[in-house]
């Protein structure tokens, strides 16, 4: 087999049980393929869906959980294909769909102090995680993980994030327990950070910018400032969509940071390029600010971008071994506590001196 077959998700597949030329499998022969793992991650993401739906928990984290308990269902191997095929491409249209959210107008209606506050936050939650990290003998590239998903936004970033660090730089087990302790950190934030506005006496645009600019997942961010009140509901919405229209930039700095060492050869403008779902979810963002989208069609869109993401969180976690999430330790989960706390304190206290 060719080192381009051994790479390719299908061609092995097939490749392998075959003794003369290889041959492209049809359509249906990769939909079958497919078929066992899309299955089990399609109805675990419902499950989680529903439990989401009756009992208020954050879907992420409900899709995070059934899938690690579900994580013996990889021991069948009719099921890899499938669910590898979710946790990436179902993973990277999901970011396409999500840039669907996002105005330049957004942006340039938070103004610039507000938005170099902004930057701020999130400069100190990526410097927290960093330092962190290094502090408990984790790798740079589980910083850059921590604080990249808890200052852009929560699960969608870590998922963008991980796509371009790969697991030869941090494991699966590692991925597994960020993406559970950002989206508990996010759920705790939405509950606990609207009522330290109001003890805070901060007025509506503060609380606004504080919620919107410290809470990881986008839903719930906007859920808490809405919990606030209308005002600060609508300006913790351009605040935190101000964050997700960041990770496109910050996914291709981190990709030109970790640019692969076996790829040494490459020209330098491939080194340059942005991961292409990355540039399609920037091209999205243009097209968005260009055209104005019916409120229905972006209603069905971050729906759509949810479901897809759900499914690359519920894949990840089943292809997670638990019992290497478990001996993790809590030290594996300091870099996303530090950064939560630090883009908590910084965003209060540009809330209070400079709104």
């Amino acid at each position: 087999m060719s080192a381009d077959h051994a790479g390719d998700l299908y061609g092995e597949m097939f490749l392998a049980g075959l003794d003369g030329p290889a041959t492209k499998p049809s359509r249906i022969e990769i939909w079958k393929t497919l078929w066992p793992g899309l299955a089990i991650c399609g109805i675990a993401s419902i499950a989680a869906a529903w439990l989401s739906e009756h009992y208020g928990a954050p879907i992420i984290l409900m899709g995070l959980l059934i899938g690690l308990s579900l994580n013996f269902v990889t021991s069948e191997a009719r099921t890899h294909p499938g669910l590898d095929f979710a946790s990436k491409a179902c993973l990277r249209w999901g970011i396409v769909v999500l840039g669907t959210q996002v105005t330049l107008a957004q942006i340039v209606a938070l103004g610039p102090v507000p938005f170099l506050a902004l930057l701020m936050v999130m400069a100190a939650a990526m410097a927290a995680a960093l330092l962190v990290a290094r502090a408990t003998g984790a790798s740079t590239a589980i910083g850059i993980l921590a604080g990249g998903a808890t200052a852009i936004c929560g699960a969608s970033a870590a998922l963008a994030l991980f796509g371009v660090l790969g697991a030869k730089r941090v494991s699966q087990a590692q991925f597994a327990l960020t993406l559970v302790v950002i989206s508990m950190a996010s759920a705790l934030a939405m509950s606990f950070y609207p009522p330290l506005a109001g003890l805070m006496h901060l007025d509506d645009r503060q609380a606004g910018f504080l919620i919107g600019a410290s809470i990881h997942d986008v839903a719930q961010a906007i859920g808490g400032g809405y919990a606030y009140s209308d005002i600060a509901g609508s300006y913790a919405t351009i605040v935190k969509l101000s964050r997700v229209a960041l990770l496109a930039p910050i996914v291709a700095v981190v990709s030109l940071m970790f640019t692969d060492e076996d790829a040494g050869q490459r020209h330098w403008i491939r080194k340059l390029a942005m991961p292409w779902f990355i540039t399609l979810f920037l091209a999205v963002v243009v097209v968005n600010s260009l055209v104005t989208i019916p409120p229905f069609v972006v209603h069905l869109n971050l729906t759509l971008s949810k479901s897809l993401l759900l499914l690359a969180v519920t894949a990840t976690a089943m292809r997670s071994r638990l019992d290497l999430v478990m001996q993790m330790g809590w030290r594996a989960a300091m870099p996303v506590v530090a950064a939560t706390l630090a883009s908590l304190v910084v965003a209060l206290g540009f809330s209070m001196m400079i709104l």
